[in-house]
């Protein structure tokens, strides 16, 4: 089994407006430093968390999909398809196909709290698309329990949620004693820690480190919450961080 355990000040970092809204990087670009960086569909993946009321203004994007998941509070978004500004709160979730050409602005209230996770389409077919955008409300997402845990699905199986990058399974779990994923040959596992209370071999898990396993299986054990998102390990298209090394 190859597991990469990668704790928070090990990961890239971000800030932006001074220091509103700060960013820990689980996949940073190259500049921002960290243990990981892209792999197989992954771009780019930010933990951002605001201090205060504040906003990212316009600025584009071409061929990525960006999720955006609201783990704590509440944001606002617009971009140039929709021409509006949207609300949306936590559990909610939103995902812009940019397409051609798409340009956004993001403002997130105090205390609020997303991931943003980019992935990389085939670009080749992407860009040659009209940007889109939807909205997903939490309700969306049903819990169900699964082996004493309750897991809601964000991406994957019977999901509502659309996107052009295929092989992709994101949930987010609330372990109850223990939790026995099994990843495959042909997959990759990214499980952020969301919250204390979880050990794996024994060994406490902190809050906001990651664990990436590339192959067999991993146990997670004691009480609290993960994120976890499953990529296929090869991609039968270049990615762009290929197309850039």
């Amino acid at each position: 089994m190859s597991v990469r355990y990668v704790l928070k000040e090990e990961q890239g970092y971000g800030a932006f407006n001074g220091g509103e809204i700060i960013e820990n990087k689980p996949v940073g670009f190259p500049q921002d430093g960290g243990k990981l960086k892209a792999f197989s569909n992954i771009f780019y993946w930010a933990n951002a968390e605001a201090k205060v009321d504040s906003t990212i203004g316009l600025h584009p994007h071409k061929g990525f999909e960006i999720i955006s998941f609201v783990l704590e509070g509440s944001i606002r978004h617009f971009d140039t398809q929709m021409n509006a500004w949207k609300d949306l709160h936590a559990g909610d979730v939103q995902i812009i196909r940019a397409g051609n050409g798409i340009s956004h602005a993001e403002h997130m209230n105090k205390d609020s709290r997303m991931f943003q996770i980019w992935v990389d389409p085939d670009l080749s077919k992407t860009l040659q698309q009209d940007a889109s955008y939807s909205d997903y409300k939490n309700s969306e997402f049903p819990e169900v329990e699964v082996n004493g845990n309750i897991e809601k699905t964000y991406i994957g199986e019977s999901s509502i949620f659309k996107l052009d990058a295929q092989g992709i399974l994101c949930k987010r779990i609330k372990i109850n004693a223990s939790l026995s994923l099994e990843i495959s040959a042909d997959h990759i596992l990214l499980a952020y820690v969301l919250t204390e209370g979880l050990k794996r071999d024994g060994e406490a898990l902190s809050i906001d480190s990651i664990l990436q396993v590339t192959e067999d299986n991993v146990k997670i054990e004691g009480q609290g919450e993960i994120f976890y998102f499953i990529t296929p390990k090869n991609l039968n298209y270049r990615s762009y961080a290929s197309q850039m090394a």
